[in-house]
């Protein structure tokens, strides 16, 4: 079973599971797995908070329309053309899929913050689709800071990254990897850690 699935009380994944059934039996585009239940349930604690957060998370992807975010999307199609980031073909060591973000491609200058996000999410939802749930369902970002500077570094698009993930991708982010950070990048980190 997923790292992410483990520590939940079983009566309150059945509990969550019953409310749930209802709405999948209505709508089944909104039908969701066991191991996603149970990363809402560890995510957000309680049954009540992790059914409100299912509901709020299948509203948020119609209304942002995140079915339509493919490669044949022209805002998809020019970001991964500028290889911002990548979805690796290969895995982690622990069996978690890779989402590979070189920073020397970004300059938060130059990026329109409403089209990085959807490209985020697309790299997101590629990330998943890849998980092998019953081994690890969770993924593996790595930041590449290789010639990275200070127009490299995107903060509003590190917090739409954290919304993300806490939101609607909950217990997905396995582990964080920071490689080939410059001295300049500790001014940074000190900033992000405390989101």
């Amino acid at each position: 079973m997923g790292e992410s699935s483990r520590l939940v009380a079983e009566g309150d994944f059945e509990e969550l599971k019953n409310r749930l059934k209802l709405i999948f039996e209505a709508d089944a585009e909104q039908y969701q797995n066991d191991y996603a239940l149970r990363r809402y349930l560890k995510a957000f604690k309680t049954v009540d908070l992790a059914f409100q957060q299912f509901l709020k998370t299948n509203k948020w992807r119609k209304e942002y329309g995140v079915e339509s975010l493919t490669e044949d999307n022209e805002v998809i199609r020019c970001h991964l053309e500028s290889k911002k980031a990548m979805v690796l073909k290969h895995r982690d060591l622990e069996g978690r899929p890779v989402i590979y973000i070189p920073a020397k491609f970004h300059n938060v200058n130059d990026r329109d913050i409403d089209q990085l996000t959807k490209f985020i999410v697309f790299c997101l939802e590629q990330a998943c689709k890849k998980c092998f749930e019953e081994v690890a369902d969770n993924l593996c970002i790595i930041f590449d800071l290789n010639n990275f500077g200070l127009s490299s570094m995107d903060y509003q698009m590190i917090k739409n990254l954290i919304w993300l993930l806490t939101r609607h991708y909950p217990e997905r982010l396995g582990v964080c990897v920071v490689y080939n950070a410059p001295a300049i990048f500790q001014g940074c980190w000190s900033v992000i850690k405390g989101w």
